[in-house]
């Protein structure tokens, strides 16, 4: 009785020491690794992956339309008469139905079930991207929260140190007691923007945390580089780059190529189809069973617009002595004019989904150069903000000789000392949104995180080779 308690003990403490090493060796998540856990952790992505899976199933076994259709029945008709003969008949049946021609209507209807998987397949990765970039967002949420917050309290540190030095100066007589109280809600007010930092930094990593599928939200590898200059791709490439990988139109050629398939299988309706069929029938009133026969035969189906009808001949064997053989027709005039308008429609449908994507092209190149611009504009506004910051700095540095001079009051150092946190702030926004403005571009080129860089590099190195082969 006691082993297997200590084999349940031992095993206990064993997964305790697993999960305590995994939890202390979690290594710092890139923004690749948040945006592939976002993906992970998603239960409707992984609910759209599992029906997707099981369209591209069905679409596989759809393959069975191409076989023979097989039908096996049995039956069994019991008659009893009070004036003559009972009668007891047994009857099997075996009968094969395989289409030799039918007009192409089962491969065009199989390629407009598989474009509308490849529309499905591209729509979830659009979904899958929504979700990778909203955990990304969170990301970049967290670090400037971080990165504030940790300015805050700098300022906020030398701000309460500068507080004490004044509060012994108006204790010599050195300052005024109005000095001290307007240190004092410099310090008030740097507290409450903590506080409030503190509360959005929260927020946030509970939102990164949640969005990745984790509790306890692991270390953070990437930093806001106030300094990080981008590399960006040639404004020449960026809009054929775009138009060659954007998921919306390709997205919008698979939508072409649905209409154009079934504008096709509009216009080859009215093609007849050809059948063939055959079957064997067994019957008797008692087992075993003697008696069999079986016939082959052609079916001849047509429609169109303004008739339709079939046509079939048959011939079988009936043992020992008896052939049969038999010819029928229907026909049906008027059967459904308002098809005749399909055609037109399917037409009218592809030459509409032409336009929109003609249109999608235009928009995604556009697209593709406004963000390329924003991408240079929010660049050029962080090389301005880095440069203002370095002068804020030198300015600080200027203020706190002055003070030592005593050409100013240590009221003004305080002052110096929060303008040039703030726009050491402004400089972390701005870097943050630069971090934005890329990503956004690398949504346009259907990139990874980071992907850009990695094409500006292939790009120039295109150029250069390209340049020296002149």
């Amino acid at each position: 009785m006691q082993q297997p308690i200590l084999k349940n003990i031992i095993l206990l403490f064993s997964m305790v020491l697993v999960t305590t090493g995994a939890q202390n060796n979690k290594n710092p998540i890139t923004f690749n690794d948040a945006a592939r856990m976002a993906v992970e952790s998603s239960n409707d992505l992984k609910n759209e992956f599992a029906m997707q899976a099981i369209r591209e199933g069905t679409w596989q076994l759809g393959l069975r339309a191409y076989l023979p259709k097989l039908t096996l029945s049995a039956a069994e008709d019991d008659r009893l008469s009070q004036v003559g003969a009972d009668s007891f008949q047994k009857t099997y049946t075996v009968s094969l139905e395989q289409f030799l021609w039918d007009g192409g209507r089962t491969s065009t209807n199989r390629a407009i079930e598989k474009t509308e998987l490849a529309i499905m397949s591209a729509e979830l990765k659009r979904q899958t991207v929504a979700v990778a970039d909203s955990a990304l967002s969170s990301y970049r949420s967290v670090l400037s929260a971080r990165t504030m917050l940790e300015i805050r309290e700098t300022v906020l540190e030398s701000l309460v140190e500068q507080r004490r030095i004044l509060a012994e100066e108006v204790n010599r007589g050195l300052a005024l007691e109005i000095d001290l109280v307007e240190a004092d809600i410099s310090v008030s007010e740097a507290n409450i923007e903590i506080l409030s930092l503190r509360i959005e930094l929260e927020e946030a990593e509970q939102q990164l945390a949640e969005s990745l599928g984790l509790d306890v939200l692991p270390p953070l590898a990437e930093k806001v580089d106030i300094y990080r200059s981008l590399v960006l791709p040639p404004k020449g490439s960026v809009q054929s780059a775009a138009q060659a990988r954007s998921p919306e139109l390709i997205t919008a050629q698979h939508s072409i190529a649905k209409r154009q398939v079934e504008a096709r299988f509009a216009a080859l309706s009215w093609i007849p189809t050809l059948s063939l069929t055959a079957g064997v029938r067994l019957s008797g009133s008692r087992y075993p069973i003697t008696r069999a026969n079986w016939s082959v035969g052609l079916v001849l189906d047509f429609s169109s617009p303004w008739f339709s009808g079939s046509m079939s001949g048959t011939a079988g064997w009936d043992p020992p002595h008896e052939q049969t053989a038999g010819i029928q027709g229907k026909l049906s005039p008027l059967s459904d004019p308002a098809s005749g308008l399909s055609a037109k429609n399917t037409e009218l449908a592809l030459a509409l989904e032409r336009i929109k994507y003609d249109q999608a092209f235009e928009r995604t190149g556009r697209n593709a150069e406004m963000a390329l611009e924003a991408c240079y504009l929010t660049e050029r506004k962080r090389e301005l903000a880095v440069e203002s910051l370095i002068l804020s700095a030198n300015r600080l540095k200027l203020t706190e000789l002055r003070l030592e001079l005593g050409q100013i009051t240590r009221i003004d150092l305080m002052t110096a000392q929060i303008e040039c946190a703030q726009k050491e702030v402004e400089t972390v926004a701005i870097a943050v949104s630069l971090l934005e403005s890329e990503r956004a571009l690398e949504t346009i080129l259907d990139l990874p995180p980071g992907g850009l860089s990695d094409l500006a590099g292939q790009e120039l190195r295109f150029w250069r080779q390209d340049y020296e082969n002149m």
